[in-house]
């Protein structure tokens, strides 16, 4: 997992991998305000982003997940919402298994969950080895979010 703002990317957007540079690179660079809800490509179906806008939830109503084909990296654009992670290592049994249709498992339980707090101009990257369980409220708050959700192919992350 990697945790960052936009506010100092320049500064370390080199250290990154390529496919993950792509992803930052979009955000600087385009004005998200004026994008609609959806899906918007940026290198074909390789490197794509989503738009999305949702009020969040308490913890308990959130589901851990993993991908195997795609990273996320998470963008807020507007809000503030809790995002917890663990390594995969700490999963517990699979609650349902979407990994064919939207490369996505979702799990029952996993222990040793870090909870980190994402505000506007921050963003955070899972792995596939990062399960994570977004859209948290943080404390008892229901915030309402717009989020940018880049989704980059693993195999074309140093491509």
């Amino acid at each position: 997992m990697i945790i960052g703002n936009l506010l100092n990317i320049k500064e370390e957007i080199g250290l990154y991998p390529t496919g993950i540079q792509a992803g930052l690179k979009f955000l600087l660079e385009t004005d998200i305000s004026s994008l609609s809800l959806g899906e918007h490509e940026i290198q074909g179906r390789e490197i794509y982003a989503k738009i999305t806008e949702y009020e969040t939830k308490p913890k308990e109503q959130r589901r851990p997940e993993s991908h195997q084909k795609y990273l996320d990296l998470q963008y807020i654009y507007s809000g503030e919402e809790m995002i917890a992670s663990a390594p995969i290592s700490e999963i517990g049994e699979i609650d349902e298994d979407c990994l064919n249709e939207r490369d996505i498992l979702f799990y029952k339980s996993v222990g040793a969950e870090n909870q980190v707090i994402l505000t506007q101009g921050m963003f955070a990257v899972f792995f596939p080895w990062d399960v994570h369980r977004s859209n948290c409220n943080v404390g008892e708050q229901i915030n309402k979010i717009r989020k940018v959700l880049v989704k980059i192919r693993v195999d074309v992350l140093n491509s």
